[in-house]
């Protein structure tokens, strides 16, 4: 298959790249080459995709994962007749509050196709998701949807998911936000990228999330450490201190305010596994993340600092 990747020097794209290498595949990457180097094996097309689109025929398959319209649209017009694996997200989803969302259930956000920055409006990001989806389907002779919950794993630039790997290799008293039993959900960067070029090589249509199992919070700490001594923090108190959720550098990695986000890390997994989705054990990304951001100097790492973790255990301490 020779298999062109709009992107393939940073997270998933490279991953996807690197998968399809490792298959034997040719890869072609379409990048600017100013974020990182493709993987060993591919072959970089330098592209700014605010330019024209250069000549990009006699590809079999298409991997995308932008989200602005207009990048989505001009790509697929210069590539129409090969297979499309977009890559979209759990963002294009209205609902965030209801678990088992899956595709064809869950109603979507209203499509924006214009450009616009994410950072001007908290919707802007899914519903140009969204727009790009259409615009896939709408233009391109064959294509899968893949719409991607918290992905994770080595290579991380986000430190999300990264933060408990090292939070709990330090050892000692740890805060578990939230409820022990809240529901979460990530997939592994490797797992998600094997199965996008699986749907490549079988040109397979349809929308489906790319979600790992949703597991209790617990159930997910445990898989980092069984022997972790966690101290469970409830969320009205994390909200009177100041304790911002889901990143930062004053966030808690992962935690999401209950109830209004109880379905977003939730989702319906097995349409996905059906379609071929494998899942390695949680245990083994814990181990892989570590490992990477112990070697790597410039791996990211967003969340509280001991001292700040400390205080708040303290103050958590004499609420009891």
């Amino acid at each position: 298959m020779r298999l062109l990747v709009l992107g393939g020097t940073v997270f998933l794209s490279r991953a996807v790249a690197a998968d399809a290498v490792a298959r034997g595949h040719d890869v072609v990457c379409a990048a600017r080459g100013v974020s990182g180097a493709v993987p060993d094996g591919a072959t970089l097309l330098v592209w700014d995709r605010d330019d024209p689109a250069p000549d990009l025929s006699g590809y079999d398959a298409v991997v995308d994962v932008a989200r602005l319209p207009s990048h989505v649209r001009s790509a697929v017009a210069a590539v129409p007749s090969a297979h499309w694996v977009f890559v979209s997200t759990i963002n294009v989803y209205a609902d965030d509050w209801t678990p088992g969302g899956r595709p064809g259930v869950t109603p979507l956000r209203e499509p924006l196709d214009e450009d616009v920055d994410p950072a001007s409006s908290p919707e802007a990001y899914g519903r140009m998701k969204v727009a790009c989806e259409q615009i896939v389907r709408a233009g391109a002779r064959s294509s899968t949807v893949v719409r991607p919950g918290l992905i994770v794993g080595p290579g991380d630039p986000t430190g999300r998911f990264t933060y408990w790997p090292r939070r709990l290799a330090a050892g000692g008293e740890v805060l578990a936000p939230g409820d022990p039993l809240d529901v979460v959900q990530v997939i592994d960067v490797r797992d998600l990228a094997a199965w996008i070029v699986t749907l490549a090589e079988r040109r397979v249509s349809g929308t489906f999330d790319g979600v790992g199992e949703p597991m209790a919070f617990e159930t997910l700490l445990g898989a980092g450490d069984p022997d972790a001594e966690l101290t469970w923090v409830g969320q009205d108190f994390l909200h009177e201190q100041g304790v911002q959720p889901w990143m930062g550098d004053d966030a808690i990695p992962l935690w999401l305010p209950r109830p209004e986000y109880d379905g977003m890390l939730a989702h319906d997994v097995d349409p996905s596994l059906e379609a071929g989705l494998l899942l390695r054990p949680l245990a083994d990304t814990f181990a892989d993340t570590l490992a990477w951001s112990r070697s790597d100097p410039a791996a990211v790492v967003t969340g509280l600092d001991l001292q700040r973790e400390h205080e708040l255990l303290e103050a958590w301490g004499r609420t009891s």
